[in-house]
């Protein structure tokens, strides 16, 4: 039986996430199995995902998956480059993960790998400083670098998400030294943020999210399940739900603080703490710091990891276990296997966390505390009670 691993956030699960599933039982049996390393309560763009990790876990479930496990939030709300090396290492470690499938808009592995291969070279890292040095990002001077070393052609699929994700599963792949085979499908549908256009296959998650959290009244079926969207309406969450929060938690904090954070040198710690003095509202505060050298998605994550009250310290080198969210009949037969071939422990209940070493205590307390902030950002906290990282179990099909 082949098992088929999947990198993934499904903030939310949508007909796209569907089709995919579909197309690898075709390609590789209908007895395949689909295991997925997902996103936790918080995701890699510095929000809270519009549902809990046990909610998408049972709606991922529901559209075809087998397995799924967490990525812990240390790795799933930071960088490309770490939110792929947490999920490729979920998935490696399990020992049972054959195939890594991803989605990518040149839907070939070939220009993904000739991207990859340039990023190991002197001549990329020399041409990255100079960027660099000019003032752009590091997605942008990445880019370039890769134009002046490779060419237009190659670093052209550094312009697209997917694309840049799938360079990051190579990269990581390598890193680890595994034997998963990578497996791209082009993706189809609407880009990010980007309206449907009539009769369309598939849209974008976030252009789902907006709609939700909007509570636009329009039907978002066949993107989502009835099922689905229903759910997805009934309690949504948003950091911008416990702006105050945030703020309060914020304006606790000294330029020291922030300069503890990840990935917040040039300047950007010093920036934020002046920012973060005055501003009433999240989307002000990520205007005020944003800049050309800073790019939104890395100014979010700051102020997640600020609001959680993560340092950059706080991450181990490796994941020290697998947390299971979630599995159906097949999953639990994969379960079954990996506790032969899994090179981390396997975490299925909560009580089991006081079995985990030192340090995989201290990580699971952790995302218990990150778990608890959760809850002050759903629409409804104080009305309905909210999940409880050592209540909760994982969801069976």
């Amino acid at each position: 039986m082949r098992t088929i691993g999947i990198v993934t956030e499904y903030d939310p699960f949508h007909s796209g996430h569907g089709e995919q599933i579909r197309t690898l039982r075709r390609t590789f049996g209908p007895d395949c199995a689909i295991v997925c390393a997902m996103s936790g309560n918080w995701v890699q763009r510095g929000q809270a995902a519009l549902a809990d990790k046990w909610t998408r876990a049972r709606l991922a479930l529901d559209g075809g998956a087998d397995l799924v496990l967490e990525i812990p939030t240390l790795w799933a709300a930071s960088s490309a480059e770490t939110f792929a090396r947490g999920g490729v290492g979920v998935l490696a470690a399990t020992g049972v993960v054959d195939t890594l499938s991803f989605g990518s808009e040149a839907g070939d592995l070939a220009p993904l790998v000739q991207a990859a291969d340039c990023l190991h070279t002197p001549a990329w890292q020399e041409a990255l400083h100079r960027w660099l040095d000019r003032g752009l990002s590091f997605p942008a001077a990445r880019q370039r670098a890769v134009a002046d070393v490779a060419g237009e052609a190659v670093a052209a699929c550094l312009d697209s998400p997917n694309n840049n994700l799938g360079v990051e599963y190579l990269l990581a792949l390598e890193a680890l030294g595994s034997e998963i085979t990578p497996h791209t499908i082009r993706r189809r549908g609407t880009g990010h943020d980007q309206d449907p256009e009539e009769g369309a296959d598939h849209v974008s998650a976030s252009w789902l999210r907006q709609r939700i959290l909007a509570e636009e009244p329009a039907p978002l079926v066949p993107y989502l399940s009835f099922q689905a969207e229903r759910t997805l309406r009934r309690d949504p969450a948003s950091l911008a739900y416990g702006t105050r929060g945030v703020l309060a938690r914020l304006r606790t904090m000294t330029e020291a603080d922030f300069a503890r954070l990840p990935d917040s040198g040039e300047g950007l710690s010093h920036r934020l703490f002046r920012a973060v003095q005055e501003t009433n509202s999240l989307e002000d505060l990520y205007a005020q710091v944003r800049a050309k050298r800073y790019p939104l998605a890395r100014v979010r994550r700051l102020v997640l990891w600020a609001f959680l009250g993560l340092e950059a310290q706080d991450r181990p080198e490796s994941l020290p276990y697998l947390r299971v969210l979630g599995f159906t009949g097949q999953g639990q037969e994969v379960l079954r296997q990996m506790k032969t071939t899994a090179t981390l422990p396997i975490l299925v209940k909560p009580a089991h966390a006081a079995r985990l070493s030192p340090e995989a205590q201290k990580l699971f307390a952790l995302e218990a505390r990150c778990t608890a902030l959760y809850d002050l950002c759903r629409k409804e906290f104080g009305h309905t009670p909210g999940p409880n990282e050592y209540t909760e179990g994982p969801i069976r099909l």
